[in-house]
This record gives C-alpha cells, sequence and structure tokens, in this order.
C-alpha cells in the first residue's frame, strides 16, 4: 500500500511545531521523539554541544488518511 509523508525542517524548533500538530490532529508520536545525542558519533566530526545534543534527528506523526508528518531539527 502507497503512503504520502512530508519532512519538515525547523530552525531548532521542530519540538515545538510538533508539539503544536499533535494538539491539532491528535495521535502519538511513532517511536517517540528521537534526539540528535541518541546518534553515534563519528570521531572524525567535531563533537555535538549539549545544546545540539537535545535537538530533534527525526519525529513521525501520523494524520489524516495515513498521512505522516516527520521532521527534523536544522542546526546551525
Amino acid at each position: 500500500m502507497s503512503s504520502v509523508s512530508t519532512y519538515l525542517n525547523f530552525p531548532n524548533s521542530t519540538e515545538k511545531a510538533f508539539e503544536f500538530y499533535r494538539s491539532v490532529f491528535g495521535g502519538k508520536f511513532i517511536g517517540g521523539i528521537r534526539r540528535m545525542g541518541e546518534a553515534p558519533q563519528d570521531p572524525s566530526m567535531p563533537a555535538l554541544s549539549e545544546e545540539d545534543k537535545k535537538l530533534v534527528m527525526h519525529v513521525v506523526l501520523p494524520i489524516l488518511g495515513g498521512h505522516k508528518l516527520m521532521g527534523t531539527d536544522a542546526p546551525a
């Protein structure tokens, strides 16, 4: 079965936006909110700041008709 998803990027405000979408559409986030700090760190890359570790890496909210809203934060 085919489905449609919309992927949204926000400048460090994804969690706030998705909490709003959940208040409008209801439902639950599939798999919760995944944080940047949960991803394994590549030793060749600079370490994330404590603030950036709290950013949203991935979130999914099913809405009307099987459509899924997905999102991530876009750190500087």
